[in-house]
């Protein structure tokens, strides 16, 4: 049995949502990054003036917010610059615009320099993946947990993890165990990307996190402890709605973490991401020439002025492979096929009865673009972290301390994303193939 969210837009819940609305206070939000996703964001907000009464932009370079804010056209859009490395600078931004909330899509290796900065500055914060040191390819939640005090004791709130994966498909977790699970046993996180951007070899996201991310050993949760695999040893074809079957790879993922303390139900979780061959061939490529490398070398480059003499200078390979390769931003002109991202759960439900449920969205990347110029997968990150900022600002989403999405209601959320870009569906009873 099937049933898509169109549900959640009528009876009592949009009522009680419509009358929340209508209690909101407008809200000024400073998007720190100005990327494919910080695009999305930006035009997300762009959208919804009723709530973001006032945007801020910001990134390294000025210019690309300009550009960002020009096409838009809105005239509640300012932009600014800033080294989001650095504390101070993020305080003098902070102090300059007041925000209400900061949606921080900049680099992951940056959200606890923000997240300083709003403690110094009383501001709110949310983002969309992790905290991970630059000289290390770890990620995992332990440094930005240990803010909670800080947080409540400030009267401030964060909200971690706001995008799709992690974002999304925890906010889907946490509505199925509210409305159909007594007890969720086994989750499966499933992220196929069945587009074709033309290229040789891209990545969806900034080429540098999701080469680290992709190449690291593989972790599992099982029967209480996590369980270590190598990079992309386990694999194997799960059908996709609308795609049909392809090859997914079990990986580390950031949500797993959080979701198996909030449900300590859970006997097992796992993340499972679709590659293609050739990705995975050109992937290998780079790992064997060293171009995966984070770690500093030396290198003699001939000055500009006199080629005959060199210079010492020190690069990162992977930061000098991603200077080469194309930029996500750039991807979404050319970029057709869709999306699928969701949830595959087992357990027992509210009647006593063991139940499978798959709860999803399929994204076009055509239609993102034709919305906001951006690939789907920038705007599958780009629209939930607009809508856990627009939860926020409306009272709804708002609890001092540092909080994981799926400790907040569902239903608002899911309900305004249904709306925005994102309609999500459900299938009960159904071969979840894990």
């Amino acid at each position: 049995m099937m049933r898509t969210s169109e549900r959640n837009s009528n009876g009592f819940y949009s009522l009680f949502y419509l009358l929340l609305f209508y209690k909101k206070k407008m809200g000024k939000v400073l998007i720190i990054g100005c990327g494919g996703v910080g695009t999305v964001v930006a035009h997300k907000c762009a959208q919804n003036p009723d709530v973001f009464e006032q945007i801020v932009i910001a990134s390294r370079t000025k210019s690309k917010c300009d550009a960002v804010a020009k096409a838009i056209g809105a005239p509640n859009i300012t932009t600014d610059a800033v080294d989001a490395d650095s504390v101070p600078q993020l305080v003098e931004l902070f102090k300059k615009h007041r925000p209400d909330i900061v949606i921080n899509v900049a680099l992951p290796y940056q959200d606890l320099t923000i997240m300083d900065a709003c403690l110094e500055c009383g501001v709110n914060y949310l983002d969309t993946a992790n905290y991970e040191p630059r000289d290390e390819a770890h990620f995992e939640y332990s440094w930005q947990w240990a803010y909670r005090e800080r947080f409540e004791k400030a009267g401030l709130t964060a909200i971690l993890g706001c995008g799709f994966d992690p974002g999304v498909t925890s906010v889907y977790t946490a509505y199925a165990a509210k409305h159909h699970f007594k007890e969720i046993q086994y989750l499966d996180i499933v992220d196929c990307n069945a587009g074709n951007h033309h290229k040789a070899f891209a990545t969806n996201f900034n080429p540098e996190i999701n080469i680290r991310e992709i190449t690291q050993k593989g972790l599992y949760w099982e029967n209480g402890k996590w369980v270590e695999t190598e990079p992309l040893e386990i694999h194997q074809p799960l059908t996709y709605p609308e795609i049909g079957p392809r090859e997914s790879y079990l990986l580390h993922h950031e949500e797993i973490e959080s979701l198996v303390l909030n449900y300590p139900t859970i006997k097992r979780a796992r993340f499972w991401m679709t590659f293609g061959q050739q990705y995975l061939t050109y992937l290998d490529c780079i790992q064997n020439l060293g171009m995966s490398r984070i770690d500093e070398i030396e290198y003699s480059a001939p000055l500009a002025d006199n080629p005959d003499k060199t210079v010492k200078v020190k690069i990162v390979p992977l930061q000098f492979l991603k200077a080469v390769l194309p930029n996500p931003q750039d991807l979404g002109s050319n970029y057709d096929g869709q999306t699928s991202i969701g949830c595959r759960i087992r357990g027992i439900g509210n009647d006593g009865k063991e139940l499978t449920y798959y709860i999803y969205n399929n994204c076009s990347h055509e239609a993102a673009y034709k919305e906001t110029g951006m690939q789907g997968v920038s705007y599958t990150t780009g629209v939930p972290a607009m809508t856990g900022a627009m939860m926020f600002l409306k009272g709804i989403w708002n609890k001092p301390g540092v909080h994981n999405v799926e400790e907040f209601d569902p239903d608002p959320f899911l309900d305004v994303l249904n709306k925005q870009g994102l309609p999500w569906h459900e299938i009960f009873n159904c071969d979840l193939e894990l």
